[in-house]
């Protein structure tokens, strides 16, 4: 018996993928919001939907946080040719001010991934519940797989704002493989405009790249970056700028008084093109299964960073070891889909309140992948040299004498017990 083809074995596969769908029985509805990226997911949450939801009317709703023009256009472009037409919410200046502004004062760093697609999924979820609720929607629907971590974001968040309407997440409910969904896609006539398998998501904060789809051996080209450049291809020339702080929040490039997104922007651009900003790591999701990720995130790279020294000049010692636990509560909340939990923010408002001296102007230069802080200024720092400098004579040694003997006696009675405990056992 002659090999098939490739077409033959392809043709196949669609066959076994469409009468898979066929025999899962599925939730009904009539009216369905769809939270629409115009991504592969969502693109085809549009045709099974109509084909096995029941859905009479379908009402694409599509949240802008910040992932450029470019990427709306194309979505609403292929909406086109889906037949449907989605309604646009702009929710750049919500996620700036109400999210990224909490991120930064938080250190936002869930395990070395700053917590940013994180965010947005539920703040699209908000936005999509509330707006099905006022056009009357009796179901939501979106794009996740059952194997990431948005699923669970995104059902908290319709939960918290719509609790009423079923949820539906037809990738998952069909069990379907990426193969799988291109496959339906071809037959569905739906377009692929996917250059990456697994797509990328990006924010102003961050950008992340084939989520859960590269394994040990994937390598990435060159240009699959939108900021980050090697930093053996990077400039040989050092970036040098100063970035001002106010109650933990950059507000100033290079002197001069900017909003929170053209400093992100900013940074992005600068950071690339200087090395910064590539992130691979191993993940632990909301399973507890890990997944390799890479992310970009340049400008996320250099505030953190410059944050974090911040309040090690600012603030006392007992507040720093313990904003480190919050703050790590705060990411790991986020990250878990709980950005509308009480004790988010109960947390925020420690944050908020720890943040009102960390105030200070940074000067900063770039090279190669390295992020050097050359000059560090602040008014309400709490380094003082000509107390603790060496060369200094600011108060009598002599009396440290007393209290490190104190310290040390617990010490001196572990020991003490130690040779105790030795002498019995000999004796």
């Amino acid at each position: 018996m002659p090999a098939l083809s490739f077409r033959e074995r392809m043709s196949q596969m669609t066959q076994s993928v469409v009468e898979k769908i066929q025999n899962i029985e599925v939730p009904q509805a009539k009216k369905v919001a769809l939270a629409y990226s115009g991504g592969l997911d969502s693109a085809l949450c549009v045709v099974l939907l109509r084909e096995k939801y029941g859905a009479e009317q379908i009402i694409p709703i599509t949240v802008d946080v910040g992932q450029g023009q470019e990427e709306i256009d194309q979505s609403f472009e292929k909406a086109k040719l889906l037949g449907i037409e989605p309604i646009l919410l702009d929710a750049k200046s919500e996620f700036t001010n109400e999210w990224l502004t909490k991120a930064i004062r938080a250190n936002s760093s869930y395990n070395g991934y700053p917590v940013s697609t994180s965010m947005t999924r539920q703040l699209i979820a908000a936005k999509v519940a509330q707006e099905a609720r006022v056009l009357g929607c009796d179901a939501i629907a979106e794009g996740s797989s059952g194997k990431g971590n948005d699923q669970y974001r995104m059902h908290k968040v319709f939960k918290r704002f719509a609790p009423e309407m079923e949820i539906l997440v037809p990738v998952r409910d069909f069990d379907l493989t990426r193969t799988e969904e291109m496959e339906l896609c071809e037959h569905y006539g739906v377009p692929v405009t996917e250059l990456i398998q697994g797509g990328d998501d990006k924010t102003m904060w961050c950008r992340s790249i084939a989520s859960g789809g590269i394994t040990l051996d994937s390598e990435l080209p060159d240009d699959v970056w939108l900021w980050y450049t090697p930093p053996q291809k990077a400039s040989d020339t050092p970036h040098t700028f100063s970035i001002t702080f106010e109650a933990g929040l950059p507000v100033a490039l290079d002197g001069e008084s900017l909003p929170l997104e053209a400093i992100i922007d900013s940074l992005n651009v600068l950071g690339g093109q200087h090395g910064i900003g590539k992130i691979d790591m191993f993940e632990d999701g909301i399973m507890d299964l890990k997944s390799r990720e890479i992310y970009e995130a340049p400008g996320a790279t250099i505030l953190l960073k410059l944050h974090q020294d911040l309040e090690q000049f600012t603030l006392t010692k007992d507040e720093i070891q313990f904003k480190k636990i919050v703050d790590a509560q705060w990411a790991y909340k986020v990250y878990h889909g709980e950005w509308y939990h009480p004790l988010r923010a109960n947390l925020d408002a420690f944050i908020a309140q720890s943040q009102h001296v960390v105030n200070g102007t940074y000067k900063v230069q770039l090279y190669k992948g390295n992020v050097e802080i050359l000059d560090r200024k602040s008014e309400s720092g709490l380094f003082f040299p000509d107390v603790r400098s060496i060369a200094s004579a600011s108060f009598n040694q002599q009396l440290c004498g007393p209290t490190a003997q104190i310290l040390g006696l617990p010490f001196e009675l572990l020991a003490r017990r130690e040779q105790e405990s030795l002498s019995g056992v000999t004796g």
